[in-house]
């Protein structure tokens, strides 16, 4: 019998998007060095919200783009559904860049390692940093976040859920134990 509860609500998520903002500023005080890149979906919609976040911090752009890692997933050709193409937004140049990886949920580093490869082929950072609003743990590959939201253990059969107002009814970040 599984059970689902909510672990962050609305005004603490966004008290948490704050604090990362202001931890990914406090590491990169140069706004123009830094890039954010935001994992197709919520890791975009997140991304944007950081973004918005630090330019009013800054006072200044902070470049920003979209990542679909789709094609990269080790395992497209296993899943029981093809999966939803995106689109991918780099509108810069990698190379001059700081890229900080935006996503909402890192379990076993497959959807990060993705997500390297990918950027790899839109040019080689500076330097490419992690930040996550719930990591899970359960690593399968050597993948840790450089920031993270909120921290949850939680077994492979259980589901951690990040539901944005872009795209869902609400903010929440919930878990539906097994």
């Amino acid at each position: 019998m599984s059970r689902t509860e909510v672990i962050v609500s609305a005004q603490e998520m966004d008290a948490m998007v704050g604090r990362l903002a202001e931890a990914v500023a406090a590491r990169h005080p140069d706004p123009a060095i830094l890039a954010l890149v935001g994992i197709q979906r919520r890791g975009a919609d997140i991304a944007a919200r950081l973004k918005a976040r630090l330019d009013a911090r800054f006072g200044a752009r902070v470049a920003f783009g979209k990542l679909d890692i789709n094609l990269y997933r080790d395992d497209w050709t296993s899943l029981a559904h093809q999966p939803s193409i995106q689109c991918t937004e780099i509108p810069f140049d990698l190379t001059t860049y700081t890229v900080v990886l935006v996503d909402d949920v890192l379990f076993t580093g497959r959807t990060i390692r993705a997500a390297l490869e990918a950027v790899l082929d839109y040019g080689r950072p500076r330097a490419v940093e992690l930040l996550v609003l719930v990591d899970r743990g359960g690593r399968e590959l050597p993948i840790q976040p450089d920031y993270v939201g909120t921290r949850v253990t939680t077994t492979p059969k259980d589901h951690v859920n990040v539901f944005v107002t872009e795209r869902d009814e609400s903010d929440h970040i919930s878990v539906t134990w097994a």
